[in-house]
């Protein structure tokens, strides 16, 4: 597990070599950005679904795509004008537990919150036919992600909890690892995203040669949630398909508008962005990604606080900071929802 702090110190060198090469000697222009993923994964369109929110409002909210959760995390800690980022909720589980035997990991962590819980990711494994549960990568050809990404640290647990040692274990994202199965160069490969993830809903996937493995091994129940990938969610699946779930989570910093502009521009932009989360949860799920409908912006990973600014802006008199008039929303009938999800959050 040494492997991840490495990682995690290099991401930090990369991020802020960046940002000096970005900005030499002069303040950066104040944005607001939110890291998610890449272009066919559901990070990037939550995102979006976040900035359009901000959009009907004249707050602008640059979506950037990365490479996923761990990138996100650097991110939302070192990378200027970054607000926000998607990540997903055992990569925090990871960090808590080694924040204590690393004072690296420890000053990383540190004043990093939780906006809000979102939803819950598939864990989808896509596999030749001949490969009937996990324990059959055993001596295969996987892929698991690249190495700042979510699906690798996630794949990199299971493996490791159902002590499974793949042949080679590959570090190709999602969209590169399908073409490489489809052509037998691999056995299989992690992918996790909320279903449905657009990777498979808009491939050629032929259900005779590839299906996706059911997860339902005890082990990774302490770790993991159950869930299911419902018949049909695929047009190469026509059963359904019981997983393992991995929760993603809206990440933010807590900022102090006392420290000098910058914090108090940021502070300001997340107390707006949950504001308009909040109030907007309605259209959110009618007209967002299908993911939205099940979020609940209540359901809080134990152990992670909720930042001081997000706090502000979950004032039922709130008024985010919009340049251009926004909709009357449903706040009104929102009021004991509000004060319940206020309650929720209050420590």
């Amino acid at each position: 597990m040494r492997t991840f702090a490495i990682l995690l110190r290099s991401l930090f060198l990369v991020v802020a070599a960046a940002i000096l090469l970005a900005n030499p000697g002069h303040a950066a222009e104040f944005e607001r950005n939110i890291m998610t993923g890449g272009p066919t994964g559901t990070y990037i369109r939550i995102g979006k679904d976040i900035a359009a929110l901000g959009g009907e409002c004249g707050l602008t909210l640059n979506v950037v795509e990365s490479a996923g959760s761990l990138e996100n995390f650097v991110g939302v800690r070192n990378r200027r004008n970054t607000q926000f980022g998607i990540v997903q909720s055992d990569l925090l589980e990871y960090l808590k537990t080694f924040e204590a035997n690393d004072p690296e990991v420890q000053d990383a962590v540190r004043g990093v919150r939780i906006m809000f819980p979102l939803y819950n990711e598939e864990i989808h494994v896509l596999a030749r036919t001949g490969i009937a549960s996990l324990k059959d990568l055993e001596g295969k050809k996987v892929a698991i992600g690249v190495k700042d990404s979510g699906t690798f640290l996630t794949a990199s647990l299971i493996l490791d909890i159902l002590q499974v040692n793949a042949a080679e274990r590959l570090p190709f994202n999602p969209d590169q690892a399908l073409p490489k199965l489809q052509a037998g160069e691999i056995d299989a490969f992690f992918y996790v995203a909320g279903a449905p993830a657009s990777l498979f809903a808009n491939a050629d996937i032929d259900p005779a040669q590839f299906h996706l493995l059911p997860i339902t091994e005890a082990p990774l129940l302490a770790t993991y949630i159950k869930a299911s990938i419902p018949a049909g969610t695929y047009s190469f699946q026509t059963d359904p398909v019981d997983v393992v779930a991995v929760k993603a989570v809206l990440m933010t910093y807590d900022y102090d508008p006392g420290k000098n502009a910058y914090h108090r521009q940021s502070c300001t932009t997340v107390s707006d962005f949950s504001s308009l989360v909040l109030n907007g949860m309605d259209k959110l799920r009618e007209t967002g990604h299908p993911k939205w409908q099940s979020v609940d912006l209540s359901a809080l990973p134990p152990g992670w606080q909720v930042g001081s600014c997000v706090k502000a802006g979950m004032a039922l008199d709130y008024e985010p900071a919009c340049t251009r008039a926004k909709d009357a929303g449903p706040a009104d009938n929102n009021e004991d929802y509000l004060n319940l999800l206020k309650q929720r959050l209050k420590n």
